[in-house]
């Protein structure tokens, strides 16, 4: 039997809450304040840089709209600053906009407005997937064709150069380590790593396995570790 991921997770034990609506931040820090004992809350860009340098949060719930950043721009400057999962409110519902803000190192997105059971659902299914597997423990470090990786340490190494995987990432390439030698279908990597139902789990898995690629296969353009099985969906191929 192939060793199961956690299906349960620790509360964050503090989230930075960035929003410039008033009455939206309030109704969210009241939400997550249910699950979370430290929410800190920022309106503007610059707020949430400092917040991030200074606090290091487990999590970001990010809008978008900011007065001194809008798009993709202010997820990009926070990715640079941490690996915590980031969570995006957004109001773009288009395919487009959702593998922009994925390319961009969002590990999940929400559209406005949300219910706030989704939301708490979203936040507990991030903070699992950033906690280290226990069962992981048994894959503890692998190397093979000029890549290591160290799921514990959560340490990649390829042809000598450390690569940093976001948070998502992480979860995909345990998932797909835990059951190396079987091909795991696109929906089953989505219930493994994503762990919910609603959602575009076409869309989620193919724009992080081509990110996940280009950090740990010794040639992308020839994946040989991760392989895609047509018609199936994706295999870990370990060591001999």
């Amino acid at each position: 039997m192939s060793p199961a991921l956690l299906t349960e997770g620790p509360d964050p034990g503090s989230i930075l809450v960035v929003e410039d609506d008033a009455d939206l931040l309030t109704v969210l820090t009241n939400t997550l304040g249910t699950i979370c004992r430290v929410v800190r809350t920022a309106s503007t860009l610059a707020d949430a840089i400092r917040e991030c340098t200074t606090h290091a949060p487990d999590i970001v719930v990010l809008d978008l709209g900011l007065p001194d950043g809008d798009g993709a721009d202010p997820l990009r400057r926070l990715r640079g600053l941490t690996d915590v999962p980031i969570i995006v409110l957004s109001e773009r519902a288009e395919e487009d906009d959702k593998v922009a803000l994925l390319d961009a190192g969002a590990d999940d997105f929400i559209i406005k407005p949300c219910g706030a059971e989704e939301l708490l659902a979203r936040v507990r299914g991030q903070m699992r997937r950033s906690a280290t597997s226990i069962a992981a423990r048994s894959w503890a470090r692998i190397i093979t064709d000029g890549v290591e990786i160290d799921l514990i340490a959560q340490r990649v190494v390829r042809h000598g150069e450390p690569q940093r995987l976001t948070p998502t990432e992480w979860a995909l390439l345990r998932a797909l380590v835990l059951h190396s030698g079987r091909a795991l279908s696109p929906r089953q990597l989505w219930d493994l790593v994503w762990a919910r139902e609603f959602g575009d789990f076409a869309t989620h898995v193919r724009v992080h396995m081509t990110h996940l690629r280009r950090k740990v296969e010794p040639d992308p353009s020839m994946p040989r570790l991760i392989i895609t099985e047509p018609g199936v969906g994706y295999r870990f191929v370990g060591p001999s």
